[in-house]
Order: structure tokens, then sequence, then C-alpha cells
């Protein structure tokens, strides 16, 4: 049973913990004013852009938008996992970690995981029952001990072999269908996803079975099938093997990314335990910040023919917004017809280790490619390549790694690199405007009482939410109604704490960015004055929405007697609020 850490233990940690000490221990900070400043440790830059408040114990970074409290910057500078931050946070302050299944959402997954895992062990036994099973993975050279490892196992040809076996309640039988173990066509019938496949069971960092992947035994189409999409199982982000990678002791200090189930277990078998396979996706943005949380290095492995260097290219450009100072990106391409899989068991791991050493740097993996397309031995040819090079240079972070790729092109064109950069800086395209360049732009009602209480807490102590807002249904009200709620049952909570409640909803990131916003620290007058206003202001947006609806209603089909008089008072409250 997975356990959840208590949110009221969370914010007992936060409470406890000073932001300040945690970053100043990775980060010189300088205290200017009120809050401390820094370059930020998130993106290359010479200004320092990165502040840090101990009031809000929230930090911020007005370059590359990084922001968050002092559970976010373990996870992001220390690459840690969330639980992980927080037994550093706890251990610190000598506080022992109470374990219970309270939230809503955990207690609905919990379920979920008992099953995936009870359905895995089935799936190992109906292994060692198969010979023809047996006999694939025999062929493959797989050991036993590896079998094991992976928790290999085969679903039987039948199209029902769950529900007999399990013989689950009704409640349990919407769990599988959820899990997408069972499928539920639009006729009602209920049957296997999985039949006649070697199953390879998929497990997140944490160890726990979160989907699989099927590989046919016979004739099935098609070849591979994974898990649909689920509340636990998410393909484009998930990674085979990540798991049993990070258990290897030491822990290695490079990722070698290849294509497949079997390419993974074979290169774990031979002792290459640092092996890892995106499931069925091409390699995301989302896939690439995981591995980098843990390795500073990733090395792609494609075979050596058209269409792995065409997903080498893709790879590539995926990369170069991730990659930045201190990390590094390589290429590995086999010999056509070879995957991993064969070519450890012709070579060796021994030689193979000696090709993962040998992989292409991705600045000459990038450069290869783009000159290949372009004669470099005349002016139209140079002319191409930085026209090629340039958007995709764009993509990089500024930094060391960027101004050296600039220097590159420069040599390879034969122009002087502050003139090149001059001619590409005039040509950049507008940028979509960061945090910080959207506060010039305003915030409507809703929006601006979010970031006032997320900024100044205490203002739900003195300014409670106006009986007349508590039904209004406007965009955002519901996560300003949940900041009185939170506020109410611990006026303590600051900045870093309150978002701490939205770290894994849809609306972290807005909310993050509401936390930015520049009030320009406002007397405690002001602060009640801004709130004020957008109180009215959201009454005055409700009120419109209504008389736009009714307005509606008059042209389309007329209305009521009390619509009408509905109608007549709303235009009424906005003629006295207007005077």
């Amino acid at each position: 049973m997975t356990n959840h850490i208590p949110r009221s233990f969370i914010d007992e940690l936060l409470a406890r913990t000073d932001i300040i000490e945690w970053i100043e221990r990775r980060v010189p900070l300088k205290k200017t004013g009120s809050n401390f400043n820094a370059c930020c440790p998130f993106h290359n830059e010479k200004t320092p852009s990165f502040t840090v408040s101990p009031q809000k114990q929230f930090y911020h970074c007005f370059g590359c938008g990084a922001h968050g409290n002092v559970i976010s910057f373990l996870m992001e500078y220390d690459h840690l996992e969330f639980v992980e931050a927080i037994e550093e946070l706890a251990n610190h302050l000598g506080l022992p970690i109470p374990q219970e299944v309270t939230n809503a959402a955990q207690q609905r997954q919990t379920p979920l995981y008992t099953l995936l895992e009870k359905t895995a062990n089935y799936y190992q036994q109906q292994l060692t029952r198969n010979e023809a099973a047996k006999t694939y993975l025999t062929a493959r050279g797989l050991s036993a001990a590896i079998i094991q490892r992976f928790n290999l196992g085969f679903a039987p040809a039948a199209w029902h072999n769950i529900q007999p076996h399990f013989k689950p309640t009704a409640q349990s039988l919407s769990e599988y269908i959820t899990t997408g173990i069972l499928i539920k066509n639009e006729q009602g019938k209920i049957y296997d996803r999985f039949r006649n496949r070697i199953m390879f069971p998929i497990k997140d960092s944490r160890g726990h079975i979160i989907g699989f992947g099927g590989r046919a035994l016979g004739e099935e189409t098609p070849k591979y099938l994974n898990s649909p999409e689920t509340p636990l199982f998410h393909k484009g982000s998930e990674l085979y093997g990540l798991y049993e990678a990070r258990q290897s002791n030491p822990p290695p200090t490079q990722i070698l990314v290849v294509e497949g189930y079997m390419d993974v277990i074979a290169l774990h078998q031979f002792g290459i335990t640092n092996a890892v396979a995106t499931l069925g996706t091409a390699t995301s943005a989302k896939h690439l910040q995981r591995l980098f949380r843990y390795y500073p290095e990733i090395i792609f492995c494609f075979d050596g023919d058209r269409a792995g260097f065409d997903a080498a290219w893709r790879a590539l450009e995926v990369s170069l917004p991730v990659i930045a100072d201190g990390l590094q990106i390589r290429f590995m391409f086999l010999p056509s017809g070879e995957d991993p899989d064969s070519m450890i068991r012709k070579i060796g791991a021994t030689h193979f280790q000696q090709q993962i050493q040998q992989a292409l740097p991705l600045e000459d993996f990038f450069f290869e490619h783009l000159c290949q397309q372009v004669n470099l031995q005349t002016l139209e040819g140079k002319a191409k390549l930085a026209s090629l090079a340039q958007n995709l240079l764009y993509k990089i972070q500024n930094g060391v790694f960027q101004q050296l790729m600039l220097e590159k092109l420069a040599s390879l064109v034969g122009m002087n690199v502050t003139t090149l950069s001059q001619h590409y800086e005039e040509k950049r395209p507008t940028a979509t405007p960061s945090v910080p360049a959207a506060k010039s732009q305003g915030l409507s009602s809703v929006p601006l009482a979010i970031a006032l209480l997320l900024q100044y807490p205490a203002l739900a102590a003195t300014h409670p939410l106006p009986e007349a807002l508590q039904d209004i249904n406007l965009p955002g009200m519901e996560h300003l109604r949940k900041l009185f709620e939170r506020l109410k049952a611990n006026p303590n909570l600051n900045t870093g704490s309150l978002l701490e409640h939205w770290r894994d909803s849809k609306a972290a990131a807005r909310l993050g960015e509401l936390a930015q916003w520049d009030f320009f620290n406002p007397a405690p007058e002001i602060q009640s004055r801004l709130l004020s206003d957008a109180f009215n202001g959201i009454l005055a947006q409700d009120r419109e929405k209504k008389i736009l609806i009714l307005e509606d209603k008059r042209t389309q089909q007329g209305l009521t007697v009390l619509e009408k008089e509905s109608l007549f008072n709303l235009y009424k409250e906005r003629h006295e609020q207007q005077v």
C-alpha cells in the first residue's frame, strides 16, 4: 500500500523551514532590501535575476521563470523526488514523517497499484506454465535471473483470463478497466487487453507497477502493445527500466536511451545497467528533464539506418531547449540492421561500453547533419548553413554552450562570431512574453485577488470573502475560494506553503505566475484597497456576464417576467456603480 504524507505535516515542515538557509548552502545570496538576490542556478546569466523572499518563503527568477518553495528548490537543484525532498527537510529538523492514507486521490490510486501488482504476479505465474513463452525468452538469451529482475510474465491467449482468475467485484472490475488491463467495448462486453503476449511490467521511479507492455508471441497485431493512458500511467513521460537503472550501485553518471524493452533487458543482463527506453513514443522534453534530474549526461542509441538517423535528429531538436551548461547529450549509432540487444551479444559488454564512450557529442552530430545539406565550398552553401542553424540555435538557453555553438558555426561559415551574433539578433523572432514581461499587461479581478492573497496571506483575516462572491462561477473563483478556506483553517501559511497545496494540479503553473506578480511592495492600506477593488471587479464581471446571457436570450426567444425584472435590476445596479 502506498503511503501519503499528511498535508498538515507538510504545512508544519514548511513553517519550520527557512528557505534562505537551504538555498544559501548551494547558491551565494546577497541581501537586497527585504529580499535576497543571486545569479539564477537554473540558467546562465551575468546579471542577478534570482530573488528569494524570506517573508514569502518563495523564490523566483525574472530571467527563466523558475519559481517555487524550498521543496521545489531541492527537487530542481538537488534532483530529488518529492518524497525525498520532504525526507531531507524532516531529517534536518529531526521530525519523523507520519504516514497515513487520507488523500482522496491517493485512496483511489492505492487499489490500482495493488491490482497491478497482483496482475503482474499472475502473468509471472503463467509464464512458468507456458512452454512457448519460456522457449521464446530462452531463445532471446534471457537468463532466469534477468527475467525475475524485470518481473517478466505471459498473458495467455484466451480472451477471458483475468475475470475467471480474480473473480472481481463490480468495484474492482471497474478498476481493472481503469488500469487498462480489461477493455469494455461499446456493446458493454469486457475482455482482456493483453492476449498471447510476453508481458513487461512498467514501473515508476519508486518501483510501483503502473502499466504493462506486451510483445506478441504469435501473429497478433500490433507487435508491441502498451497500457493506455491511466491515472497512474502516462507514457509520454515514463521510461522503461528507470527504476532498475536507479538501483545501480554505485549510481552511474550517464544514462543510455535505447528504443525497446528487450534492448534494456539485454544490456542490464550484460552489466550495462544504465539503460532505459521510451514507451513506444518519441523522446520528449519531459523525458529529458526527468533524466537530467538524475544524470548529467544522456546518450541516445539508435540504429544506423535512415530511420535511426531521423529519430536521432528529432531527439536532438527536442534536446536543444532542455540542455544547459553542465549537461551533456551524445548520440551513438549502431551498424544498420543491429540493435543493442543483438549488438551486445555479438561484441560483448566491454566493446559495447567502448562504443558508448565514442558516441558523438551533440554539437558534432548537429553540424555534421546540417553540413551534409549544403556545399561549404560556396558562399551560397555557407549562407544556407547559417540560415539552417539559426532557428535551432535560438532554442538553446543563453550560456557558454550556446556561445560555443555560435563560435563553431562562425568558423564553418567564415564569419566573425560577433558579426554573426548581431545578424542573428536582428532577425530573432519576438519571443512569447515571459512572466515579468506579462506583468505590465495588468490583471483582471479574479487573478488580482488570488495574487494578493498568495503574496499577502494576512489579508484573508481582515478581508474575508464577501457572501455575494461565494456562488459566483467565473474562471479562477474555485481557487480563490479554496485560498480563503485554507487560510481560515491555517492563518499562518505563507506564499510557499500555499502553493504547495496545488503542486500537482493543472493550476500550479498559473498560481506560480501570480505569486510572482510585482506589486512593488504596497503598503498594507494599499493591499486592502486593491483587494476590495478586486472584489468589486468580480461582482461587476459577474453582473456583465448575467446581462449578456439575458440579452442573448431576449434576442433569441424572449424573457419571462422574472427574467425581465432581473435584467432591469442588473442594469440599475450597473448604473449606480458607474455614478
